[in-house]
């Protein structure tokens, strides 16, 4: 299967806006033109296609096309990592981790970011670097939601408050914990946990295959609520499947598993 160049669509530029730094990114992300390939899945339709991520080209009537394209590519480099992290962590705030859905332009707005990341990934081999995929990580986005009457039936809208996610990599041992904090009013009940143990494969220079092992709910309060919704709530965390890495650094990993969703977790320390 061939690769497909996957386009924004095209949108005006503001010079003035250009000039600070936050309004630059912004641009950026609505870029119509790519030219910074990162990771291929030419081999299944639902994982990650190649993305470009390009220059803002838009011409003014004091300077020639060529002037101004040079001029937008020194603003693009411009653009350093921690910039994009920093409005990344910005537009994080007050989602909940998109747990419960966000609104299509903000959704649009942090996979423009990541993108952004994903062009400009330190690490472009992780599963040959080990060591900075090892320990634990909290996750801090997810396109993976719990809305409507999966939501109630979880009592996530009334008395269950879902905590801290996190991922526990054991890289000697080829395993992976993924942890699920609860909190339930009413009971006095704090760091309930549901607990997911998994192994993983390397398959590339850059994914894993992940396989499902056993689950456990602690204490048992927790459990007694969600005996008869087990199914349910493990059909939305499992984490079996393909995981592609497609951004990562000392303090943030950005991957897509194998049904498209995005995944933002950072470094975190052990719990």
């Amino acid at each position: 299967m061939s690769s497909k160049l996957i386009q924004p669509p095209p949108v005006a530029a503001s010079r003035e806006a250009i000039t600070r730094r936050r309004e630059n990114t912004k641009m950026l992300l609505k870029s119509s033109n790519f030219n910074c390939k990162t990771l291929s899945f030419s081999d299944n339709p639902f994982r990650l296609r190649p993305m470009f991520i390009g220059k803002v080209t838009e011409q003014s009537s004091a300077s020639s096309p060529t002037d101004q394209q040079e001029v937008d590519e020194e603003e693009a480099e411009d653009i350093t990592v921690s910039q994009i992290k920093e409005e990344l962590y910005e537009a994080l705030k007050g989602i909940n981790r998109g747990i419960f859905g966000v609104k299509s332009d903000k959704k649009a707005e942090i996979e423009g970011l990541v993108k952004l990341l994903e062009c400009r990934n330190p690490t472009p081999e992780p599963t040959g670097e080990l060591d900075k995929i090892g320990g634990c990580w909290k996750l801090i986005y997810s396109t993976i939601t719990v809305l409507g009457s999966k939501r109630t039936k979880l009592g996530l809208r009334d008395f269950v408050s879902l905590g801290d996610l996190l991922q526990q990599i054991d890289i000697d041992q080829g395993k992976t914990v993924h942890v699920l904090k609860f909190d339930v009013r009413g009971l006095n009940l704090h760091d309930g946990e549901f607990r997911i143990v998994a192994s993983f494969e390397i398959i590339s220079k850059s994914s894993v295959e992940i396989t499902y092992e056993s689950s456990t709910i602690v204490p048992d309060q927790l459990m007694n609520i969600f005996k008869k919704n087990m199914n349910l709530l493990l059909g939305i965390f499992n984490p079996e499947g393909l995981f592609e890495i497609s951004y990562l650094d000392e303090d943030l990993q950005v991957g897509r598993d194998g049904k498209g969703n995005l995944f933002v977790l950072e470094k975190s320390e052990e719990p």
